[in-house]
Order: C-alpha cells, then structure tokens, then sequence
C-alpha cells in the first residue's frame, strides 16, 4: 500500500457509439496517445459540462453529426486503470442508433471520420472495441 497521500488526479470524458444500418461511426486520431488509430468520437468534458453535453459537442466536433442529447442513451462508465496511456481517465459512453448512414466530416482532433461495418472494424485505440461491444449488448 502506498503511503502518498497525494489524491490521484482523474480526467472526465464521454465516448459516443453511434450506429446506423449495421455500421458504427469512428475517427482516426489525429495525436498521441494513438495517432493514426481509430477510435471513437469523444474527448474531455469540459468545465460546467455534462458528460451527456460532452458527448453531443465531441461528436459534432469530430465528425460534424449533430443529435439532439435526448436521442442518446448511457451505455456505462470505463474507468479501468490503464485504460489511457496519460493517466486516469473514466469515460461515461453514450450511444445511438440512425435510421441511415449519414456522411460524416472529420474536424477537431480528427484526421478522418467514417462508418465501418460492424463486422470488419479495425483496430481500435484504448478499450473502444469493449465499450462498443457493451453498446452492442444493451
């Protein structure tokens, strides 16, 4: 056991699962940790924010899709430690579902956005394949 009684500092974020005909949204990551890996839309909460208002703005951010927040549902939270390379990070993940495919336009962080079918996704940065799984599930 540690004797540091310094409080271990833990970084906020939301995750979005946005699904549509059998595909799922994702961007390719644009910096470290990662970069050049695919991933979910998501990132910090801002101050004053919401994780459910992170999630609207990240994914209008990083793949120009715009959804009402009342159209997204929580899948959980991720607060595995090690889950990120920089620290601890806890993510609350949300998820959707589109009625069709809706072309999506990288901005922000990302270097690409685009839908891949659900049976052929790549590789995915941080424990993004468990959460969509989890997604998957409910």
């Amino acid at each position: 056991m540690s004797t540091d009684t310094t409080p271990e500092t833990i970084r906020y974020t939301a995750d979005v699962v946005l699904f549509a005909a059998g595909h799922v949204l994702l961007i390719e990551r644009g910096w470290d940790p990662h970069a050049g890996c695919w991933a979910l839309p998501g990132g910090h909460v801002d101050e004053g924010e919401t994780s459910l208002e992170a999630s609207v703005r990240e994914l209008e951010e990083e793949a120009g899709i715009t959804i009402p927040a009342s159209d997204l549902r929580q899948v959980g939270a991720f607060d595995a430690v090690g889950r990120d390379a920089r620290g601890r990070y806890v993510t609350v993940a949300y998820t959707a579902t589109l009625p069709s495919l809706v072309q999506p336009t990288a901005g922000d962080d990302a270097t690409a956005a685009r839908w891949w079918p659900l049976d052929t996704l790549p590789d995915l940065a941080f424990d993004h394949a468990e959460i969509i799984e989890v997604a998957l599930s409910r």
